[in-house]
């Protein structure tokens, strides 16, 4: 298999970084290891000169990266249903169910969902990105639910990576939260980092990573809870609930960022209710608008109508 080139361009969130940092940033499903490794045998470019790991590059700066092949993964694949949104033999989007892991990581078992697509496209994920996560250009955490993409080549891999980099897609969410805002919408721009002291945490912090997140209200459940629409413009670690946990309005069921379970005692809340409801993008070989939904999942459905008949229910019109 051929290596691949592919240019990138610095985005204005990673300007005066050192080169692996950027490049950490602009290609977050590639391990470090390999963002070294290319960096290492002199296969990212700017200026006509190979640039080190201590670099520093503008915004604006244009990269061309040659990426090798990866080895065959040796992952075993898993016979696991999948419900699947769209796939040609350039990528596949699936709804994902909450409680299933993305792709393999410490902890994790052979239950997850590159496992499962391992089986569905009997193998043929881009292994691009590593052979410990075939096809992964993008993930959403284990309680999340909704739409995820995966690539089966390593052309449409580059292409999604680049997209995501620089933000090319429309990617929404919606949420329950423990209370209900005062005003209708609002946009959120606070940095997001590991916390100091529980590093499995994120939190906002002055010198974090600059991060964006527009919110608008769709329906309110009297004060206790409303059901929001997140758009993200950025894609840090937890965003969505971090911001919101910031805005004063965790999401229900979030043990880490929200508040004590006793203020909703007896409302069903199974998992974090947030749901990935929208991608939309162009297809990263035809050119095609692919706008890709899942529907609300069961738990949430229930959740949302339970708070409807408990505390009655405002919808809210707004322009799309």
């Amino acid at each position: 298999m051929p290596d691949t080139q592919k240019i990138f361009i610095v985005p204005e969130e990673c300007d005066g970084m050192r080169a692996d940092k950027a490049l950490a940033e602009m290609l977050p499903e590639m391990s470090r290891s390999r963002i070294q490794k290319i960096i290492d045998a002199g296969d990212v470019i700017w200026n006509e000169k190979p640039v080190a790991k201590k670099t520093t590059l503008p915004a604006g700066a244009k990269l061309q990266i040659t990426f090798p092949p990866e080895p065959a993964t040796d992952l075993v694949p898993a016979d696991i249903p999948l419900d699947i949104l769209f796939e040609d033999e350039h990528l596949v989007a699936v709804n994902k169910t909450a409680g299933i892991v993305t792709h393999p990581g410490a902890g994790t078992g052979d239950d997850t969902l590159v496992h499962a697509l391992l089986h569905h496209t009997s193998g043929k994920l881009a292994l691009a990105g590593g052979e410990a996560r075939p096809g992964v250009v993008h993930r959403l955490d284990k309680e999340t639910s909704g739409v995820i993409l995966f690539a089966k080549t390593d052309a449409a891999y580059y292409a999604l990576i680049e997209k995501f980099s620089e933000r090319e897609l429309d990617k929404q969410y919606v949420a329950l939260t423990d209370g209900a805002p005062d005003l209708l919408a609002g946009v959120i721009r606070e940095p997001i980092d590991r916390h100091p002291t529980h590093r499995t945490k994120m939190c906002v912090r002055e010198n974090g990573k600059p991060a964006r997140t527009d919110w608008f209200v769709e329906e309110r459940f009297g004060d206790r809870a409303a059901l929001l629409r997140c758009v993200l413009h950025t894609g840090r670690t937890h965003q969505i609930r971090v911001h919101l946990a910031h805005l004063g309005h965790p999401i229900l069921g979030d043990k880490t960022y929200g508040r004590t379970q006793h203020r909703h005692e007896g409302w069903p809340m199974p998992r974090v209710m947030l749901h990935a409801e929208r991608l939309r993008l162009e297809h990263p070989i035809s050119g095609e608008v692919l706008d890709l939904r899942a529907p609300l999942p069961p738990d949430f459905y229930n959740l949302a109508e339970y708070l409807r008949e408990r505390y009655g229910s405002r919808k809210i019109m707004r322009d799309n």
